[in-house]
């Protein structure tokens, strides 16, 4: 049985990069129930590490515009209660250190974070002041 997700994620990237049509469709399609599940956050992650990895090859930077689209959906996702569990601050951790650093989209996205959640873990606090107020 083929598996849709890679074959998704590979025909996106087939060109090396997400161009804004792309992003359009992804908006569209992702947020088509008016929300984001974890399974399409598992999808715009293993899709932002590869357009990233192409990035890295060519010297380029990911588009601006799916970058938004995909903090959005992570900023929804963590947020749908209000506050940033541990489990969610763990969580966070790993897919933000992913490739070993912080990116300046990865800091203003964990100040949003932060600003809009109405309760966050000491996990989610600890995280932040390494990325954020360093």
């Amino acid at each position: 049985m083929a598996d849709f997700r890679k074959l998704a994620i590979e025909t996106i990237l087939a060109d090396g990069k997400i161009d804004d049509p792309e992003v359009k469709i992804l908006q569209r399609e992702l947020w088509a129930d008016g929300k984001i599940d974890a399974k399409e956050v598992e999808f715009l992650i293993d899709l932002r590490n590869g357009a990233q990895k192409k990035a890295k090859a060519k010297k380029e930077e990911v588009n601006p515009k799916f970058e938004t689209l995909f903090f959005k959906a992570i900023e929804q996702n963590v947020l749908r209660d209000g506050k940033v569990s541990a489990k969610e601050a763990n969580w966070l951790r790993k897919m933000l250190f992913a490739d070993g650093k912080i990116d300046d989209n990865e800091k203003k996205f964990l100040a949003r974070v932060k600003k809009a959640a109405t309760k966050t873990s000491p996990e989610f606090d600890q995280l932040f002041q390494e990325c954020v107020a360093s």
